[in-house]
């Protein structure tokens, strides 16, 4: 249990305190919990977000499983970031937005709440047609279109996506429409992967274990390996794949791949095969807002679907059920809403 210190730090309340909130807390690795606390006051150049829907990403699961560093998360730790809710209340120096329009939500923490503050930067308004059981999972778009303008690809290249998950699985329908050659993707499940074909993948792999050489199953078809590879994996220890899915003077995009490593990658390998390795988080804030922007129009446009990758929508107070599930890679779930309103 968090110490007295920490629970006052986090400003913690008893149940039932006036002008208090439901908040879910990560006390420990494998445990969430549900908290009180107060409802947070915007400053004059903050809003406040009554939160309906939060995805459980695979940030969230990695804190969940205790594999983010110590850097990156300290425990008790509120998680939650893929948001979908409406502007609760503006600050008087805010110009533009006004209480009660729906949006989402990018760059911030602690969303598993009923409410969260931040700043205009974090907020894109989203037209009150788009269904907001939707709109969480517009937060991963940024990053995705990012990558895949990292990429470069041309119609003279072979294309491999690793993992068909809520990440993935857009990444393939936003890959499609930059015409690679071929567009290869992995995954466990038969209903991720029947998405993908779906979607526009030209070929669909099923890895049988987390474990298996992905060149061991595609190899035949692709001995000469992929031009561009695209991780969507939570595991660090995918990049070593990733490498030896590569072809000669390929590009690594990592998009996933970012957890602990446990393996050694042989970078001896990295240099001969003369690869290039990206990172996909946008440099400057501008261009954040310009790939979300953009991401928003591609699903207003009926360009990326999103409706049929929600599988599993929970409540607040069920909140390590949708972890624990998010957890099991056996089971046939992609994305998880948690309703943070019930």
């Amino acid at each position: 249990m968090p110490t007295k210190m920490e629970l006052a730090k986090l400003e913690y309340v008893p149940k039932g305190t006036p002008n208090s909130q439901k908040v879910a807390v990560l006390e420990e690795p494998g445990k969430m919990s549900i908290y009180y606390s107060k409802i947070p006051e915007p400053n004059p150049y903050e809003v406040r977000v009554k939160v309906k829907w939060v995805g459980v990403c695979g940030s969230d699961l990695e804190a969940f499983r205790g594999i983010r560093q110590a850097e990156f998360l300290s425990v008790p730790a509120r998680l939650g970031h893929e948001v979908a809710g409406y502007l609760d209340k503006v600050g008087d120096k805010v110009i533009g937005l006004h209480e009660g329009q729906k949006i989402t939500c990018r760059y911030v923490w602690g969303a598993y709440a009923e409410y969260i503050v931040c700043t205009p930067f974090n907020v894109k308004v989203v037209p009150d047609e788009f269904p907001l059981v939707e709109t969480s999972l517009l937060e991963v778009f940024p990053g995705i279109i990012h990558a895949v303008e990292l990429a470069e690809v041309t119609p003279t290249k072979n294309v491999l996506i690793m993992g068909q998950g809520v990440s993935g699985l857009p990444m393939t329908q936003i890959m499609k429409l930059h015409s690679p050659k071929n567009l290869a993707v992995t995954d466990l499940h038969d209903k991720n992967l029947e998405l993908a074909k779906q979607y526009g993948a030209t070929h669909c792999y099923k890895i049988p274990t987390q474990d298996t050489p992905t060149m061991d199953i595609i190899g035949d078809d692709f001995p000469d390996g992929f031009d561009v590879v695209i991780p969507c994996l939570l595991e660090g220890d995918g990049m070593v794949d990733a490498i030896n899915n590569s072809a000669m003077c390929g590009r690594i995009v990592m998009y996933g791949c970012i957890g602990v490593c446990n393996k050694p990658i042989d970078f001896f390998k990295v240099h001969r095969k003369r690869l290039e390795i990206y990172s996909t988080e946008p440099r400057r804030d501008i261009d954040n807002r310009r790939f979300f922007q953009e991401g928003i129009q591609m699903a207003l446009d009926g360009l990326v679907n999103t409706s049929e990758l929600i599988t599993d929508k929970l409540p607040l107070d069920d909140i390590q059920k949708a972890f624990e599930l998010r957890n099991d890679i056996h089971n046939d779930s992609i994305h998880i809403l948690v309703d943070c309103e019930q």
